[in-house]
């Protein structure tokens, strides 16, 4: 018998689970000699409350020694699952940035939740003055929470989505009782463009024009884009996304967007950018909108709704 384990999706997009499916051929005898799925949304069929949906009030999991989870927590039923993996499960792992750090749902947090209700449901395109769904549906929270805000986690697994080796890894490294052997430093410390100081630019530039690079010439070759004067948030992001060499974005010739979030766990990417472009001899006022620089890692506290700002009345 393999090493139980039990799998549980939140608020995600499943993308996780398909790289957890590339890690390819490795994966066969991942699952077939060393683990016994006990619990899977995605690719089995085991209710919640008995095979039957009449078993208790309470949900019910199996027990596993090994827990791993997606997506962030952005309602009551998703708070409710996770609580109970973590009382089931001996080790919980948040594999993805929503799961590590709010990842893209948690963008909701960045506004009033009864304003974005508002918007979808009270517009002249749906029905006018149709209600704020209140039944059946689990109720929504203030805001989308990363895992650790609510249960402790031992292990976390960032990437939107998480790079197939580094899942492979931390399985395997599970069943040999040894830490996992995984990035530690920032995109750019693992970015092999060429780097001359600070750049000849002092204004933001959006990625609206190509960078400036010799498609003849190898990755080297190019400037990086921060000199460039490009929001790259290479310096501000965990490594990881690599795959070939080069970070996956670079690889392509664009700026790193930040989806493995802060290189610390409770980093702010934000501020932690904007000191970037500065110490770069960028001019800080000329980003549009700073706060899309928490794209991916908008929990813990890192996003919220901007306070509004009395006008007073002329006289």
């Amino acid at each position: 018998m393999g090493v139980k384990t039990s799998l549980e999706w939140l608020s995600s997009c499943a993308g996780c689970e398909i790289s957890l499916l590339n890690i390819g051929e490795a994966l066969v005898p991942i699952l077939t000699e060393h683990l016994e799925i006990v619990h899977a949304p995605v690719i089995m069929d085991h209710k919640y409350y008995g095979q039957c949906g009449d078993q208790g009030l309470h949900l019910q999991l199996p027990e596993a020694t090994v827990g791993i989870i997606t997506g962030g927590v952005a309602n009551e039923e998703h708070l409710e699952v996770l609580e109970e993996m973590r009382k089931k499960c001996a080790i919980l792992i948040a594999l993805g940035s929503c799961a590590t750090q709010g990842g893209i749902p948690a963008l909701m947090n960045g506004q009033d939740s009864s304003a974005s209700f508002d918007a979808v449901y009270r517009t002249p395109s749906t029905d006018p003055g149709a209600v704020r769904p209140n039944q059946i549906v689990p109720q929504l929270f203030d805001r989308t929470y990363a895992l650790d805000e609510k249960v402790k986690i031992d292990l976390q697994l960032p990437g939107c989505p998480p790079n197939p080796a580094h899942i492979a890894e931390v399985i395997i490294s599970l069943l040999e009782n040894r830490p996992p052997n995984l990035p530690t430093k920032s995109v750019c410390d693992t970015c092999p463009t060429r780097r001359e100081g600070k750049g000849a630019v002092d204004q933001v530039k959006r990625f609206v024009e190509n960078a400036e690079f010799d498609p003849a010439q190898p990755i080297s070759e190019m400037r990086c884009l921060l000199e460039q004067g490009f929001v790259c948030m290479g310096p501000v992001t965990a490594a990881g996304c690599a795959k070939r060499g080069a970070p996956s974005c670079i690889e392509a010739r664009v700026p790193c967007r930040g989806c493995y979030g802060p290189v610390l766990p409770r980093g702010n990417q934000m501020l932690d950018m904007m000191n970037a472009l500065a110490s770069n001899g960028i001019d800080t006022k000329s980003v549009v909108d700073r706060r899309s620089m928490l794209r991916f890692s908008g929990a813990h506290g890192n996003l919220r709704p901007k306070k509004k700002v009395a006008v007073k009345e002329e006289a």
